[in-house]
Formats: structure tokens, sequence, C-alpha cells
């Protein structure tokens, strides 16, 4: 998949970047595996803000994704290839031998006519879903649950995929696209291959208008604030007071460690960022 350029013809094309929809195949969704998606804001149940920069955007509809393996010792066979806009990674319909029809995550190498099947006996190849019991040490894994029967949870994003490490008789050990390598049950179910669409971080969005298309409101830096407003608000000059970087609510910023327990799954933690 390629990234492409427009034409400058005006300025806010001058830095766009595009992925290119050649590998797209259906342009409307199945009708029957979408409903309305009623946007919050960033608002919980009380009307209060708890995630900021959230609202507008364009209207979507939800794709059901089937996260649980619903059709399990079925084979399918990918019928299209769709966008959707609540993912940065391309879904597949799936038609069914017994007439089921559903969306996957599309692993990279996957297209219209291969077969996926999701069974304890299935072949261990690219698109097939079976327990991680049944992996071979090593292969490289997407949509994996965090305990059985829970649906998938984990390494959902375009482009990624966790590596098997190790097996024993209770859990698999994974290496995360984080680095960080924990453990899962072992007969917690995966789906082989890294997820397509690996372009997808590396879109120039080029103007204000395309993230907000996206649902992002603008972020104000908190050294632009008044004292009651940010704790690096105010001061005379660019000045923060002179503390580490902190939330508006005065919790640590920019690598602070924000896991309260320690996890005995986590064998090593993720690199932080500073």
């Amino acid at each position: 998949m390629a990234i492409k350029k427009r034409r400058p013809r005006n300025a806010s094309l001058r830095f766009q970047t595009f992925l290119s929809s050649g590998d797209i195949t259906k342009k409307k969704p199945e009708k029957s595996l979408v409903f309305g998606l009623k946007k919050s804001g960033g608002r919980n149940a009380y009307g209060r803000i708890t995630v900021r920069h959230r609202g507008g955007g364009a209207t979507r509809k939800y794709r059901m994704v089937d996260f649980k393996w619903t059709q399990k010792d079925v084979p399918g066979r990918i019928a299209a290839v769709e966008y959707d806009p609540n993912r940065n990674v391309r879904i597949g319909l799936v038609f069914y031998r017994n007439g089921a029809k559903t969306y996957i995550l599309l692993p990279a190498g996957l297209k219209v006519g291969s077969i996926v099947l999701a069974s304890e006996k299935a072949e261990a190849k690219v698109g097939s879903s079976l327990p991680l019991s049944k992996i071979p040490v090593g292969f490289i894994v997407h949509n994996i649950e965090m305990f059985p029967g829970s649906g998938a949870k984990l390494v959902r994003s375009a482009g990624v995929g966790a590596q098997l490490v190790s097996k024993t008789e209770q859990h698999a050990t994974l290496k995360m696209p984080s680095t960080e390598i924990r453990m899962v049950p072992v007969n917690s179910w995966a789906t082989i291959g890294v997820l397509g669409n690996a372009d997808f971080r590396n879109i120039s969005w080029g103007k204000a208008g395309r993230t907000r298309h996206r649902g992002f409101r603008p972020t104000v830096r908190g050294m632009a604030m008044n004292p009651v407003d940010h704790p690096h608000g105010g001061g005379e000059g660019r000045s923060k007071s002179g503390s580490h970087p902190r939330s508006p609510w005065g919790k640590g910023a920019k690598g602070s460690r924000t896991r309260v327990r320690k996890n005995p799954l986590i064998l090593k933690r993720r690199k932080s960022k500073k």
C-alpha cells in the first residue's frame, strides 16, 4: 500500500499525504453488520468531560468486527476488503460455508479469495485463528485474548504483531509491539500474522481540518494558560514554575509511570518514552 502525495494546488494540499485506496474492493458496508454510532464528545454518563479534546467529526457507522471467533470450525472466504472509519486497519468481509457473514481485521498477505479458519485443528498460517497452545513458538500473532472467551483485546492496530516467545502448561509468553513482555493464559485464542495497512502511521495530515474530521478538537499548551487552569500556567515570560511536566490535575506526564499495582503477568515493562 503506497502513500500518495497531492499536487500542491493550494496551501492545504502542499504537505498532505494519503493512503492509496487501491486495496479496497467494496465501498458500502454490509447492511446486516453495521449500526449507528452515537458520539459522546468525551463525556461520561454525568455529562462531565473525561477525555479532553474530543468532539465533532464526520458521522460514522460501526462495523461489527468478530473479535470472538463466533464461526469456529467453519471455513470462510474473504469476499471483500473494506475501509473502516473506526480503526486504522482494513477489515475483510468473510462469507462462511454455513451462510454466515462477519468482519475480521485484515492481516498483511490476505486478499479477496483467501480462506480463513478459526479452529483448534486449523493449519498454522496467516489468517488462521487458534489457541496459543496450538501455535508454534516464534510465530507472529495479533487479535489476542487476555482471558479465554473474553474476545480479542490485544494487538489490534495497523501494522502490529506480537511474537510468541515461549509456552508453559499454564501461560504463553508474548513480546508485545510496545516491547513489553507479558504472559497470557495458554488457552487464549489469537490470529496468526501481522496486521496490514502499516503505512498508516506515516501519513502527514497536512491541515487542522483533517484532524477535526476525525473527531479531535484543538489542544492548548499548559504554558499558554493561567495558573488557575494549569500547573504550567502564569509566570513572567516563558516559565512553567520550574516544575516537571504535569497534567492539568498535577499528575506527572512525559515518562511518569501510571501503573499502580504490579501485575505478576508482566515480566518486562515497555520502554518509557521521555
